[in-house]
C-alpha cells in the first residue's frame, strides 16, 4: 500500500484497543527505553556549543548515535556530511519494504538542529531540538519494526540541519535537494509554553558598510569624512521610521564597527540589521524603507555606502491546521496543556529557516515548555536547556510527534487533509505576494 491508500488499523487488537493505539504506546515505550541514551546525546551537544556550520562535535555525536542504535530487524543507514560538512541523513525502513512490486514509500522526516549562539551557548535549546528529533524517529521505528504482517512502505528519515541561528542550513539543504520526495516533516522547539504553532515571521538580514576619509580629529577635522556619523545617522533614521512601522514589523541592529581611536575621524563603520515581517511581501516593503534610511545617511555625511543582504532570507512558517490539530490531540493524551488557538495565532515569535521548509513540504514546528520560564537567548535559558528537568518535557514532546507521525502513516484521510492544507496555504501566500 502506498501513501493515501487505506490501511486496516482500526480493528480491535487487545480489549478493544486499536492497532494504531497499541503502536503509539509502543512508540512511547521505545522512547522511554532510550531515555538515558537520549539524555546523554543532548548533554554531549549542550556541553560543547558550536556555531553555525562549525558543529563538528554535534555532527559526530549524532551520527554515532544512529550508527550505534541497537537494531531489532534493520539498522539505520547513516550518511555523515550529507550535502553539507556538518549535516547528516539517517534512514530506516521495515525489512522487505523495498519489494519490487511495492509502491513508493511514505517518507516521514524528523529534523535535528544543533548549532549554538555566540557567547552564551545553547541559549535557544538546540540540543533539545536534536534530542526531540532523534527520540521521535526512534519511537516510530520502534513501533513499526515489531509490527506483525507485511512490512509497510514507509521510510523514516532524520535530517541533521546545521546553521539555523546564522546562515540558514535548511535553505542550503533545500537547494541541494535534501527535501525532495519528503511527505511530512517534523521538529519541535523549546520555549516557555506549549504551542502547536506560533507565527514565526519572515526575516532578512543586512550588513551596511560606510566608507569615509580619515583625518586628525583635532588638527584638521574638515579634511575628514566621518563614517561613524553615517552609522549613527542611519541608526537614528531607523528609530524615526519606527513611528510609521506596522506593529507586526521588527527592526533591530547593532553598530559593529565605529572607528579605532577618538582622535582619528573614522573612515569606516559597519552596521548589522535584521528586518522581520509576517510575510515575504511585507518584508520587501520594510526592507526598501530601511535601505532608504541607510542611503540617506550616506548622502548627508558624504560617505559611500555598501548594503549587502544575507545569503538567505528566512520565510514565514506556513501553518498546517490538520497537522497541528493531530499533534494537539496526541499531546493532550500525554498531559500536555497547550495555549489556546486564539493566543497561538495572535502570538509572536522569532524567525527560523524551517519557514522555508514549509514552502516545499508540509511540516509542523511546535513549541514546548521545558520546566523554566527563562527567556530564549539568555544565559538563564542556556542553564535550563541543559537541566535534568527539561528531559521529561523534551521526551514527552517527542512522543507526541511520534504518535502524530503514526497517525499520518495509518490514516490516509489525515495525510490527504494535510496535503490539502499545505496547497491552500501555499496558494494563499503566493496570491498575497502578487497583490500590490
Amino acid at each position: 500500500m502506498g501513501p493515501g491508500e487505506e490501511r486496516p488499523v482500526e480493528a480491535g487488537a487487545c480489549g478493544g484497543v486499536s492497532e494504531l493505539e497499541l503502536l503509539k504506546l509502543r512508540a512511547a515505550e521505545r522512547i522511554d527505553e532510550a531515555a538515558e541514551r537520549l539524555g546523554a546525546l543532548s548533554r554531549a551537544i549542550w556541553s560543547e556549543p558550536e556555531l553555525a556550520y562549525e558543529e563538528h562535535h554535534a555532527h559526530r555525536v549524532l551520527t554515532r548515535f544512529f550508527e550505534q542504535e541497537p537494531p531489532v530487524a534493520a539498522a539505520w543507514a547513516v550518511q555523515p556530511h550529507y550535502l553539507l560538512p556538518t549535516a547528516f541523513r539517517a534512514e530506516w525502513e521495515p525489512p522487505g519494504a523495498r519489494a519490487s512490486a511495492a509502491p513508493r514509500p511514505l517518507h516521514v522526516a524528523f529534523l535535528c538542529e544543533y548549532d549554538a549562539l555566540p557567547g552564551i551557548g545553547h541559549a535557544c535549546g538546540h540540543n533539545l531540538i536534536a534530542e526531540v528529533g532523534a527520540a521521535a524517529a526512534l519511537g516510530v521505528k520502534g513501533a513499526l519494526e515489531g509490527r506483525p504482517g507485511p512490512p509497510l512502505p514507509v521510510k523514516v528519515i532524520v535530517l541533521g540541519t546545521p546553521a539555523e541561528e546564522d546562515g540558514g542550513g535548511k535553505i542550503d539543504l533545500i537547494e541541494a535537494g535534501a527535501f525532495k520526495n519528503l511527505d511530512v516533516v517534523f521538529m519541535a522547539h523549546p520555549s516557555q509554553e506549549n504551542a502547536a504553532y506560533l507565527p514565526d515571521v519572515a526575516e532578512h538580514d543586512v550588513t551596511v558598510k560606510y566608507y569615509g576619509k580619515a583625518s586628525h580629529a583635532a588638527a584638521y577635522p574638515w579634511e575628514g569624512i566621518n563614517a561613524l556619523d553615517a552609522a549613527v545617522l542611519a541608526y537614528n533614521n531607523l528609530s524615526m521610521l519606527r513611528q510609521q512601522m506596522k506593529p507586526t514589523w521588527r527592526v533591530h541592529g547593532i553598530i559593529k564597527n565605529g572607528g579605532v581611536k577618538p582622535n582619528i575621524i573614522p573612515s569606516y563603520s559597519e552596521l548589522v540589521y535584521y528586518f522581520r515581517a509576517p510575510s515575504m511581501k511585507e518584508l520587501q516593503v520594510l526592507t526598501k524603507k530601511a535601505e532608504d534610511c541607510f542611503r540617506s545617511a550616506a548622502l548627508a555625511t558624504g560617505c559611500t555606502v555598501e548594503i549587502k543582504g544575507g545569503a538567505h532570507d528566512y520565510y514565514n512558517v506556513l501553518p498546517n491546521k490538520s497537522l497541528w490539530k493531530a499533534y494537539m490531540e496526541n499531546g493532550k493524551k500525554l498531559g500536555i496543556e497547550f495555549i489556546s488557538e486564539d493566543t497561538m495565532l495572535s502570538g509572536s515569535s522569532g524567525s527560523t529557516d524551517f519557514g522555508n521548509v514549509t514552502f516545499v513540504v508540509p511540516g509542523i514546528h511546535p513549541y514546548f515548555y521545558i520546566g523554566s520560564k527563562a527567556l530564549n537567548h539568555t544565559e538563564q535559558y542556556t542553564e535550563a536547556a541543559g537541566s535534568q528537568e527539561a528531559q521529561f518535557y523534551t521526551l514527552r514532546t517527542a512522543k507526541a510527534l511520534a504518535m502524530t507521525a503514526l497517525d499520518i502513516i495509518f490514516k490516509p484521510e489525515l495525510l490527504e487533509r494535510i496535503r490539502k492544507d499545505f496547497k491552500l496555504k501555499l496558494e494563499e501566500e503566493q496570491f498575497l505576494n502578487t497583490v500590490e
